[in-house]
């Protein structure tokens, strides 16, 4: 990094789905590369819309009149998937283009796994009738070819923070925080938003918590797999909050947007879907805040587990919108208390709750170190409420909490070959 790139060395940010292991198939694994997928077949690979009943979701709520402010390498609002879903952003790198100029494809992926109409054949979102707002930062990558502004990140979620967004989505990542991006995100928080982040892939190098994710009042997604196992890339601690689909999720093979391939979208993804669920919930509870939503969707998440105690690689659980929208389900809480960090969101200290089993959804949660011991020992699965194996939402694939999953053999940075 130069000093003319504007940012110093200690300060290199990569995309939470930059170094990410795939195994989409053999052919991966001997030629390094993900295969095509042709665009007509794509939804059949969306395998996590029909585990969490999104059909069935969708007669009751699509998403609509929810804006998700989506931080990434911007989004192209071109592909036949994101027409007419995309409004007017903000780029924050100073870099040639604006936030409609996509350099990698990773910002459009998110975009359409959170609002695309599946129009052409493409990606669709989870939250179809959602809208997105791009916010442009920069990548390495990006930063080692052009001349940025420091402190993209920051002016993003300041942007993002006046935008009329009330979701917050970023799918990137970095080992270093900062003051303002701190401040930033702790006003997102006090304004009303709920701030998803990608905890990073990286568990086998150094596990190194990640910002913004790693901030207390961001909601740190991990990446899960079909059968809920959690992502062996993925990170865990005290980052995490939640989990969501990430592996064998397809997106576009590069920034010429001409294919899809095959492969796993990580916490990036899983960022991404989790921001859709949330869309799905508020925009059937459109009176609720940002705190009842969240309660919501850890209270109503997959565990076997204590509620109120959180597992370092699920976090509350299982991500399940459905429960919510089709049954009804979870405690909204206290409107003014974020389950996040206990504080009323006007930065007040909330009333001690009492620490009992059945607290509310707005008590602080504890680590559970038992349900943690599980996981890593590969028994511990998530349980409907009487106690039976559940999917990722109510039937059908059998959710196991596991640590690991498959393990990966081919390492490479997305869009390279």
């Amino acid at each position: 990094m130069t000093a003319g790139m504007g940012r110093s060395q200690n300060r290199v940010r990569s995309r939470a789905i930059g170094a990410l292991a795939v195994a989409a198939s053999w052919s991966v694994v001997f030629a390094g590369v993900a295969q095509p997928a042709a665009a007509a077949d794509v939804q059949s690979k969306q395998w996590y819309l029909g585990a969490m009943q999104a059909e069935e979701m969708w007669k009751t709520s699509t998403g609509e009149g929810i804006k998700v402010a989506v931080i990434d390498t911007g989004v192209n609002p071109n592909t036949p998937s994101l027409k007419g879903q995309v409004l007017k952003g903000f780029d924050a790198t100073g870099a040639p283009g604006d936030e409609n100029d996509d350099y990698a494809g990773h910002g459009t992926d998110m975009a359409e796994l959170i609002a695309g109409t599946g129009a052409g054949g493409g990606v669709k979102g989870l939250a179809p009738g959602a809208k997105i707002i791009p916010m442009r930062i920069s990548d390495t990558e990006f930063q080692n070819e052009n001349s940025v502004k420091a402190g993209d990140s920051e002016d993003a979620i300041e942007a993002a923070i006046e935008s009329d967004a009330q979701i917050i989505s970023m799918s990137f990542g970095s080992d270093f925080t900062s003051d303002r991006e701190r401040a930033a995100v702790k006003s997102a928080h006090k304004k009303g938003k709920i701030f998803f982040a990608a905890v990073g892939n990286n568990a086998k190098e150094g596990n190194r918590e990640q910002y913004p994710a790693a901030y207390p009042e961001v909601v740190g997604v991990a990446s899960a797999d079909r059968n809920g196992k959690v992502a062996k890339y993925s990170q865990n601690g005290g980052i995490v909050d939640i989990a969501a689909p990430g592996q064998e999720i397809p997106g576009w093979c590069n920034k010429s947007f001409q294919s899809y391939c095959d492969g796993d979208g990580g916490t990036s993804s899983a960022t991404a879907i989790a921001s859709a669920s949330a869309a799905l919930v508020w925009s059937a509870n459109p009176d609720w805040t940002a705190n009842q939503v969240l309660n919501v969707l850890f209270d109503t998440a997959g565990r076997d587990w204590e509620k109120g105690t959180l597992s370092k690689y699920l976090g509350h659980g299982l991500i399940r919108p459905a429960m919510n929208i089709l049954k009804g389900k979870g405690d909204p809480g206290d409107p003014d208390i974020s389950p996040l960090t206990e504080e009323r969101t006007n930065g007040s200290p909330a009333s001690p709750a009492p620490s009992t089993p059945s607290a509310s959804a707005s008590q602080q949660p504890t680590r559970n170190e038992k349900a943690d011991e599980a996981v890593a020992a590969g028994d511990g699965r998530a349980a409907s409420d009487d106690g039976a194996p559940v999917s990722l939402i109510l039937g059908g694939i059998a959710v196991v909490a596991v640590l690991g999953g498959v393990v990966f053999a081919v390492v490479r940075r997305r869009g390279s070959a």
